[in-house]
């Protein structure tokens, strides 16, 4: 359990990635009151953990309705994983989980972005949706691992709101080489699960033979 606590952790908080989405979210909102800043965290935070929540409840049920093996999910995934990673390596935007420049001049207009575009994309976005479908396959049947990855997507969500509750002061503490320094830890730890979900998933698909560590 301790092992799936770790990967659900590690992978959810790279994907999410709360400092990036909350110093977004302080240059979206930055003519907007402190109190409507609260009110659209919260908000936020609350419908992302909805959709998330939804796609780990009903992921299986869709994997079988496609007719995509796990397999196939886990060397997919892996591979999306792997290209978020790399991004954040090098300290790239990522279009998985980040706006268009369309929709960020869209957002900048509104006065209520809690919808769009701080629970989606931003914070429930592709990349964490596959995320969390691939980390509950790979628990399935084991109803104490499921909930053990429901309790690390509750840990990020708590990161996240943290985070946008205070954006401003965080981006100012930390700065954009210290948030650089963040994002390309984690995009390294990341690239490495990454890795590891595409070979268990060729593995696990007998297109090749397992061959016994040395």
């Amino acid at each position: 359990m301790g092992d799936t606590a770790a990967v659900a952790l590690a992978t959810l908080f790279a994907t999410v990635s709360p400092i990036d989405v909350s110093a977004i979210f302080a240059a979206i909102t930055v003519n907007a009151s402190q109190p409507a800043r609260r009110r659209m965290a919260i908000r936020g935070v609350a419908i992302a953990t909805i959709v998330l929540g939804l796609f780990a409840i009903i992921g299986d049920w869709l994997l079988h309705a496609l007719g995509i093996s796990l397999a196939a999910l886990r060397t997919a995934g892996g591979i999306m994983l792997l290209l978020m990673g790399i991004d954040m390596v090098f300290a790239r935007s990522s279009s998985a989980n980040s706006p268009t420049a369309e929709e960020e001049e869209e957002a900048m207009g509104k006065r209520d972005v809690s919808v769009f575009p701080l629970a989606l994309p931003l914070i429930a976005g592709p990349g964490t949706m596959g995320a969390l479908i691939l980390l509950m396959a790979q628990t399935k049947g084991h109803l104490l691992e499921q909930f053990t990855v429901f309790a690390m997507l509750g840990v990020v969500m708590l990161l996240t709101l943290v985070s946008l509750l205070a954006a401003t002061q965080l981006n100012r503490l930390l700065g954009v080489t210290g948030m650089q320094v963040i994002t390309r830890v984690m995009g390294v730890l990341l690239c490495a699960l990454a890795v590891q979900f595409v070979f268990d998933g060729i593995a696990e698909s007998g297109l090749l033979p397992v061959l016994e560590p040395r």
